[in-house]
């Protein structure tokens, strides 16, 4: 348990020293929500309606963005080959780094991003519950993004093809998220249905995403 809380605390403290993938998904996060009004027009209603997915499509993006520096910088000071040979197994580690990445960016951006859903008009009743919907599935979007980041660690041009490869699996996450958040336009019954789902399809990603990413890692660092 030391090694891991010490491996969790050095990327936290990587991160925030570093603060481009906070700062950045952040920026991007926030340019995302003042443009959109812009585009789709002045209307209040046309922005009450679509301001729902317009939040979970800014944060989906935003922490995709900061998914290729989960593994780069280790990858580059040769600390990732010291941690395939050590104690701790690959899958744990990258469960801890997943981890570290969804408590620097997607929590941060999950939590805020109902608080400034009044950019978009966003009705009030749903703060709370779009906020628990985020706050969930983000989980399940940076363990994903972890998996992606683990499939191109070492190639060029890493960010896009983790952006091509994790996207079709954030699709579930988005559909489920924007229901199981969307307490008053859709009946309770429905609300909790989709997010007993999300909660489900986090829980599957926990599981799986770690065995992946470490199997990636393993088949790389041979």
């Amino acid at each position: 348990m030391k090694m891991l809380w010490a491996l969790l605390k050095r990327d936290l403290v990587l991160s925030w020293r570093q603060g481009g993938g906070v700062g950045t998904a952040f920026g991007f996060f926030l340019t995302v929500i003042v443009l959109l009004p812009l585009g789709i027009g002045p209307d209040a209603g046309v922005l009450q309606r679509i301001a729902p997915g317009g939040l979970w499509i800014a944060l989906l993006l935003s922490v995709l963005l900061s998914a290729d520096q989960i593994y780069s910088t280790d990858y580059e000071d040769g600390s990732l080959e010291l941690m395939t040979f050590g104690a701790v197994p690959l899958e744990v580690v990258s469960a801890i780094k997943s981890l570290a990445h969804w408590l620097t960016s997607g929590l941060p951006l999950a939590i805020a991003a109902p608080l400034l859903g009044f950019l978009l008009n966003l009705d009030t009743s749903l703060v709370f519950p779009l906020m628990g919907a985020m706050v969930l599935g983000s989980v399940g979007l940076s363990f994903l993004a972890g998996l992606g980041a683990a499939v191109t660690v070492g190639l060029r041009r890493g960010g896009l093809l983790v952006s091509l490869l994790v996207l079709p699996l954030y699709v579930p996450v988005l559909i489920f998220g924007i229901s199981a958040g969307g307490a008053g336009t859709a009946g309770p019954d429905i609300t909790a249905a989709s997010f007993a789902i999300l909660f489900a399809i986090t829980l599957v990603i926990l599981v799986v995403a770690p065995f992946g990413s470490g199997a990636a890692l393993r088949a790389y660092m041979r």
